[in-house]
């Protein structure tokens, strides 16, 4: 049974989340052993409709994974056991969710259940990648040594996603803006422009008509073409994440020119970081493979990744495999990997292709800052300069007669 509760810490502090246990009495026991001091505790089911849909504002954002990660392999080099750990990061961590499944996999790890093993009941916060790297480090005794270069491999991926997002805000900002002006003109401005292009003796210029056509058809069916466009966007999207729709929207992505070219260089370098890691800590080449294909990204590379498993399996090379996509993996990966077979350092291999591939993305990141904003003011304020000059070319040439 689940059970919401309110506890106290012992600092004073409040503290809400949801519990698993088998009764009252063993969900306010396990609370007490994380040093809580219960203040209200009901049966999940009751919980209202409206404290529900607020769950929606606690999803636990890979910078948690983070901070979770840093904060538990600083605490290991500290030498402070395990469950001890989880117990004081539930203790400061402030996001609910995050905090409940914290004392979930502390209760399963007091229990006796490995810790990799507990976190991979909770695949949407911890993958198949973080989980074996865990179970790596498990097994080797280097359990902290795993969580550092976790939580630094989740940071990259966070650091490199926020600074996309972060290029992307000022030209949605102006499309906004400027989506803005052109509806007022469309619904205000050109309807009394027309009023008074009617007064006049004169043929308005072709590019003038057509404005005010779209004018009038807006204020008919604009919300019908709203609707249409909103339902059309809502149903692409929902079909491009789903098994065949994915698969043709990733292999359109990778065709657009410095799209693809882009995306294919990150792939490349979450493919050779995550395969390089897996293999040095221990963990079987084929096992490697699939956890690879797995969170690579893209439906294009996780099947290729899966045939690969198949054809290392059966004894096959791995660089001759690779060598069969060439614009998917270009010579320099494939040459590196055989150089690693030949070597028996394909780890060590693969890591060197990260390090290229990883100043790549960077270096067209920062490429695509220095042009996207200024390419979006040209676009977006030429098309507000053409609306603009369909309504003024009528007035200039009436005051030239």
């Amino acid at each position: 049974m689940k059970f919401n509760y309110q506890a106290r810490s012992k600092k004073g502090e409040v503290q809400t989340g949801t519990v698993e246990a088998s009764s009252r009495e063993a969900a306010i026991l396990l609370l007490q052993r994380h040093n809580l001091f219960v203040t209200f505790l009901e049966r999940a089911e009751t919980r209202p409709f409206y404290a529900k849909k607020i769950k929606i504002f606690e999803r636990v954002s890979k910078k948690d994974v983070v901070n979770f990660s840093r904060q538990l392999a600083l605490m290991f080099k500290s030498k402070i056991p395990l469950v001890q750990a989880l117990h004081s990061i539930a203790e400061q961590t402030k996001n609910p969710s995050l905090r409940e499944k914290i004392l979930i996999i502390s209760q399963e790890v007091e229990g006796g259940t490995r810790f990799s093993q507990a976190l991979s009941v909770h695949p949407k916060l911890f993958s198949s990648f973080y989980v074996s790297m865990v179970k790596a480090g498990e097994a080797s005794g280097s359990l902290s040594e795993s969580l550092t270069y976790l939580a630094d491999h989740l940071e990259r991926e966070y650091h490199l996603a926020s600074k996309i997002q972060g290029a992307m805000i000022y030209p949605a900002l102006i499309g906004v803006v400027v989506v803005g002006v052109l509806v007022m003109m469309m619904y205000f401005v050109i309807p009394n422009m027309t009023k008074v292009f009617s007064e006049m003796d004169q043929d308005l210029p072709l590019v003038t008509k057509v404005v005010i056509s779209l004018s009038n058809f807006m204020r008919a069916w604009g919300w019908l073409v709203f609707l249409f466009i909103a339902g059309a966007l809502a149903a692409f999207n929902r079909y491009s994440k789903l098994g065949e729709g994915k698969r043709i929207k990733d292999r359109v992505l990778l065709r657009i020119p410095f799209v693809g070219s882009f995306l294919r260089m990150v792939y490349l370098s979450r493919f050779a970081e995550n395969l390089s890691t897996l293999i040095s800590g221990g963990i079987p080449i084929a096992q490697s493979l699939e956890i690879t294909a797995e969170i690579v990204g893209s439906d294009v590379y996780q099947q290729i990744v899966f045939e690969i498993k198949e054809e290392v399996v059966r004894g096959e090379n791995m660089s001759k495999i690779l060598a069969r996509y060439p614009n998917e993996f270009p010579p320099i990966l494939t040459q590196m990997v055989a150089v690693g077979e030949k070597t028996g350092t394909l780890d060590q291999s693969l890591m060197s292709v990260v390090n290229f591939y990883r100043n790549e993305v960077e270096r067209a990141v920062d490429n695509l800052l220095s042009i996207l904003e200024p390419v979006m003011v040209i676009l977006l304020g030429g098309m507000v300069a053409g609306l603009m000059g369909a309504v003024l070319l009528p007035l200039y040439k009436m005051s030239s007669f």
